[in-house]
């Protein structure tokens, strides 16, 4: 060791500072090794231990971390490791430590990671993080894939099973150590608090740690203000491979470098002695090899045909927002139930990742079944329309793929899903009113912009929550426009067919087709669907409350509409709550020309112009929608309207004839 102080002395020159970041180990500058680590040149990287038995390997980075009088103690590093086998039992596995010294020489070569022995750590003080693949009763180990804090001794602080927290699932998943995949782990220490986290290669940190300890001082531990950081491994009876493939490391967080994951060497397989073969072995293999051959032939042509297409001469000019099967294939990992996002309209969606210069671009793909070619020439004409659309709440359609029986479309991903599952999934967290108000907004503004802004006026016909998307920071996005139709301005849209969902379609619907009118009837649905937490129709609550408008209008007629809100709502302002449920009833009026444009509807949603007056037993108001009970129904409005001057209130009268049994 003497020698080694020498060298800190003399050659400081020579000494690289904080923070510091080894991609690979082909140089390994400023490193020290003893015992059975080493390098692997073939490969730069940096081993441990091997198949051997009672062995320890430590490498520490060889300058001390030193910290001014000033400065806070803190440190953060990122390392990748792999872990494999090498018999059976396999190995205790390994820590990354922060000691006052680099003299472990009463460390047990058996166990305790070459950093302690059975009494702990008595002549150098040390914090470890331990990735134990070992079960040691004695030591109070929870499992034999776990991951630990230790202060001076192998018994941990605080332990957890190897896993780490997916954002994207969120829920934890586990992680074997012995697996012989990479491995990054990230150690974080501020104050007196020490952060431990894991994920497998190329996955992004977590957002929760895996392990988390606020009762460390590291100052007590090293008894003073500098500090050597490194790795130990050993192996008893039981080995295994410990391999350390990058490492960085910096004094806080923030200046952490980032491992070229790029530059990351092979993790090493242990190989195996070649046996001599007998002649029928041979023929055998052969055999099998023309077997293979066979199989591999075959999956060409199938993988051949898997990739086939339909084009057309008349798609020639749509070519540019094409994209190739294969590409959507290889996005979606083969449409893997894993990338499976939910059910749209008319099919199913999953989430695929393809390249965009030099970055990677996140989209959703729906798969959509047909049977013929009627009408596709038209079809696909209108996606490219509305691909031309430009709207901050819209979700952006970016283009089209087709097959022999099959339709692919191509949206912009939204990360935080649709709208009906922070409504109606009671798992979830509930979202505030300000951000309800704010989707609505965003949604009342998307649609202002089909009916009166676009180059063609655009009639969605599907408005729903379930159609609503949230983007990263949960602004409202209107997509699902396999429905929609659109017409040139001052044109009879000759939309007759009454589609849609059930109980957000305007009655008008059977016998005047789609308009403008039918949805904003669609969208007053929408905004109480909003308010209320409530689905349009749910059979199984009692009949008073079984249809979402006629029990809005009747707790207003109550003088309690603020009832009629969504109870889970805690912070929000009475008068804005009441104000969009009564714009709701007057957007979902029975008659058509009561309705507000969706101008208006923006208008009032943001407070530039004052909601008309009307009253909760006003005719058409609160009067639930025939499409509401069925997709074919027997009823027939007939509506007359006269206006008051005195008061700037619009009154309705209307006759309803049900059929028999209604």
């Amino acid at each position: 060791m003497g020698i080694i102080w020498m060298i800190f002395c003399v050659c400081s020159s020579f000494q690289q500072e904080t923070p510091f970041v080894y991609n690979n180990f082909g140089h390994v500058d400023h490193l020290h090794l003893d015992g059975s680590a080493r390098i692997i040149p073939s490969g730069g990287i940096l081993q441990l231990t091997n198949a051997t038995n009672s062995q320890i390997g430590h490498v520490f980075y060889e300058k001390p971390i030193e910290f001014k009088s000033s400065e806070s103690v803190s440190f953060s590093t990122y390392f990748v490791c792999a872990l494999l086998p090498a018999g059976d039992p396999s190995g205790h596995g390994m820590t990354f430590f922060v000691s006052h010294s680099t003299d472990f020489k009463g460390a047990e070569a058996t166990r305790y990671f070459g950093i302690f022995n059975r009494n702990g750590s008595t002549s150098t003080r040390v914090l470890a993080v331990e990735l134990d693949t070992s079960l040691a009763s004695d030591v109070k180990d929870i499992s034999d894939n776990h991951v630990g804090i230790d202060v001076n001794s192998a018994e941990s602080i605080t332990s957890a099973n190897a896993s780490y927290f997916s954002d994207k699932e969120g829920k934890k998943i586990d992680i074997k150590l012995l697996s012989g995949d990479p491995i990054q782990v990230w150690v974080d220490y501020e104050g007196t608090t020490l952060n431990v986290s894991l994920a497998p290669l190329r996955n992004k940190k977590p957002s929760r740690p895996l392990l988390s300890s606020t009762s460390i001082n590291l100052t007590d531990i090293l008894q003073g203000r500098r500090m050597f950081v490194g790795f130990s491994g050993s192996t008893g009876s039981s080995m295994s491979y410990q391999y350390i493939l990058g490492w960085s490391f910096s004094k806080s967080m923030a200046s952490l470098p980032n491992i070229d994951i790029s530059k990351l060497p092979k993790v090493p397989h242990s190989s195996t002695k070649k046996k001599s073969t007998s002649p029928v072995l041979s023929v055998l293999l052969g055999l099998i090899a023309f077997i293979v051959l066979g199989i591999l032939v075959v999956a060409y042509l199938y993988r051949r045909n898997l990739y086939s297409e339909v084009r057309e001469e008349w798609e020639k000019e749509y070519g540019p927002i094409r994209y190739s099967y294969k590409s959507l294939y290889k996005a979606t990992k083969g449409f893997n139930r894993s990338e499976f996002l939910g059910r749209g309209g008319f099919g199913e969606v999953y989430k695929g990742t393809l390249p965009r210069s030099r970055e990677l671009r996140e989209v959703a793909v729906k798969r959509v079944s047909h049977d013929g070619e009627h009408g596709m020439k038209q079809f696909v004409a209108e996606i490219v329309s509305m691909r031309s659309l430009k709207h901050r709440s819209l979700v952006p359609l970016l283009g089209y793929c087709r097959r022999k029986h099959e339709l692919l479309l191509v949206s912009e991903y939204m990360p935080n899903g649709s709208l009906d599952h922070y409504l109606f999934n009671h798992d979830r967290l509930s979202l505030p009113w300000w951000r309800r108000l704010a989707i609505l907004r965003d949604i009342a503004s998307a649609l202002s912009y089909l009916h009166t802004e676009a180059d063609q006026v655009v009639i969605h016909r599907d408005i729903k929550a379930a159609n609503v998307m949230l983007d990263a920071e949960f602004n409202g996005r209107l997509g699902d426009f396999g429905m929609s139709r659109l017409y040139d301005r001052g044109a009879d849209p000759s939309t007759t067919a009454a589609v849609g969902t059930v109980g957000y379609m305007a009655p008008e619907l059977t016998t005047m087709g789609a308009s403008t009118g039918t949805d904003v009837y669609a969208f007053g649905v929408f905004l109480l669907e909003v308010t209320c937490g409530r689905r349009p129709v749910e059979p199984g609550l009692p009949e008073a409350k079984r249809f979402l408008i006629k029990w809005v209008s009747e707790c207003w007629k109550r003088s309690s509409l603020i009832d009629a809100r969504d109870p889970r709502l805690t912070e929000f302002s009475s008068q804005e709550v009441e104000k969009v449920l009564k714009l709701g009833l007057l957007c979902a009026n029975l008659a058509p020309d009561s309705r507000p444009a969706m101008e208006q509807v923006v208008q009032y949603l943001n407070g530039n112009l004052a909601l008309p007056e009307f009253w909760p037993n006003s005719p058409g108001i609160g009067v639930l929608s025939p499409m509401a009970l069925s997709p074919a129904p027997l009823v027939i409005p007939s509506l007359s309207f006269s206006s008051s001057s005195s008061n700037n209130s619009m009154f309705i009268t209307h006759s309803v004839l049900y059929g028999s049994g209604r």
